[in-house]
């Protein structure tokens, strides 16, 4: 009596998707904003406010079509990134609706009631989320294209000068029709391409050191050039556009890059002096940074009468305390101009929601940024790496030049902190900017396909007696 056995290919089983957990967050990302949105409306007329079923639906709408187009064009990607950008855009929405509330800073001067706009360019961006996903089937097509992204990029770095300058820097264009766009807010992520394309080709030359010094070892002398060629550039947008912002932005995304790349603690030190010292050298001169570094350093001087912007902000987080004044109850319309919708739009976070509440933000951008540095880790090719940590890097560098501006840790930038504040090119491109992660994840933690069933095998017997 004998038996025959057949042995046949395996194939290794899938990582779950979780895209159920994904939509399970999305339920909580889209309430958490309704429910702010109706407090704000109880605390301002002491009534649910007449635009909660438009706004639910909307924000509803954008967040389950982003879903099923991430279920069937990504279902593999990361699980938490699409929840938490709909939650800071949600948010960011009923904050500025709520400073639409105060007539002092809805005039027409200051461009009256932004909410309806900055829903338009919200809806825009998740457009484009679903376009970059839907036509973009491999990051890796994006490595061809690495020169091309660097001449776009500086078009868009270099466009800004010649239009007027507004508030003191040139970081806008106007287009008729459309209205005024940052284009440094797509620049960063066109010079995220470059870099990881550049970097993944020239890292084993950048890595090569010819000395050591101080227990530092310091590249060859040919090897500088890349860095002070990017050093260079962002001395000239800080010149000839004052844009501080984007200048620290642009020079801190490619020393990062590099020290993923090259894993040399030197390019982090040469990066770190040659941004100081750029800075200083242009705070002599150019006065809109001497302002800007001036208010920072003094901000309870009185100027036009007044304490400056960020006294004002100070104030804010100081009569928020630790659990907040309450939505719609606190007094950001002192800060003057456009600015609690823009630039300061966190100090009202802090007044209201208090500093739990302004943590609480914090954490959410900080949850974003982790899980784009672990789709870095877990990406298969080193371009998808080291793109993953470009547009992390570059996501983790603007928050905290704005929360540190905001804060008074650092002078003022000009730049807006992501879904957050008003401004439909940060939207846009932070949208663009998380499809791009998305695809990344998806590629890293997409199961690899089962080996071919092998006719050979299938046809071994083995005999047991």
């Amino acid at each position: 009596m004998s038996s025959t056995t057949t042995t046949t290919t395996v194939g290794t089983i899938g990582a779950p998707s979780r895209r159920n957990t994904e939509l399970a967050m999305l339920v909580f990302a889209v309430l958490i904003p309704v429910f702010a949105y109706i407090n704000v409306g109880l605390a301002k007329e002491g009534s649910v406010p007449a635009g909660i079923l438009g706004y639910s639906l909307g924000l509803g709408l954008l967040a389950g079509v982003t879903h099923l187009v991430v279920r069937k064009w990504a279902p593999y990607a990361d699980p938490l990134m699409l929840p938490i950008a709909t939650l800071l855009n949600g948010l960011g929405l009923v904050f500025i609706w709520r400073l639409d509330q105060e007539p002092q800073i809805t005039t027409k001067q200051l461009g009256g009631a932004l909410a309806p706009g900055q829903m338009m360019w919200s809806t825009i961006g998740v457009a484009l989320f679903l376009g970059v996903l839907i036509f973009l089937k491999d990051h890796r097509v994006l490595q061809r294209y690495t020169y091309i992204s660097m001449v776009v990029a500086l078009v868009l770095l270099i466009a800004p000068i010649f239009f007027p300058a507004k508030f003191g820097a040139r970081i806008w264009i106007t287009i008729p029709g459309v209205g005024s766009l940052q284009p440094g807010e797509f620049a960063k992520i066109v010079i995220a391409i470059f870099f990881a394309g550049y970097l993944m080709v020239k890292r084993d030359a950048l890595a090569l050191a010819s000395r050591r010094f101080m227990g530092l070892y310091l590249p060859r002398g040919r090897d500088l050039g890349p860095i002070l060629v990017i050093w260079a550039l962002s001395l000239m947008i800080l010149v000839f556009e004052t844009d501080l912002g984007t200048s620290l932005l642009f020079f801190g995304l490619f020393v990062v890059m590099l020290y993923v790349a090259t894993e040399r603690t030197s390019w982090i030190v040469f990066g770190l002096l040659l941004s100081a010292g750029g800075a200083v050298a242009v705070a002599t001169f150019e006065s809109h940074v001497q302002t800007r570094v001036h208010n920072w350093l003094n901000p309870l001087e009185l100027l036009n009468g007044g304490v400056t912007e960020t006294a004002q902000a100070m104030y804010s987080f100081g009569s928020g305390g630790i659990l907040g004044s309450g939505l719609g109850q606190g007094y950001s319309r002192l800060i003057g101009g456009i600015a609690p919708k823009s630039d300061y739009i966190l100090a009202t976070v802090g007044e209201e929601a208090g500093l739990a509440g302004l943590m609480a933000i914090l954490l959410l951008y900080g949850l974003l940024i982790e899980r784009g540095i672990r789709t870095a880790l877990a990406a298969r090719d080193p371009f998808g790496k080291l793109l993953a940590v470009g547009l992390s890097g570059a996501f983790a560098l603007q928050v905290f030049v704005v929360a540190g501006g905001v804060t008074g840790l650092i002078p003022l930038t000009g730049m807006t902190m992501p879904f957050l504040a008003q401004g439909g090119s940060s939207v846009i491109a932070n949208w663009a900017l998380v499809a791009l992660l998305l695809r990344i994840s998806d590629t890293a933690r997409r199961p690899a396909p089962a080996p071919a069933p092998s006719t050979d095998a299938e046809m071994t017997q083995v005999v047991r007696p």
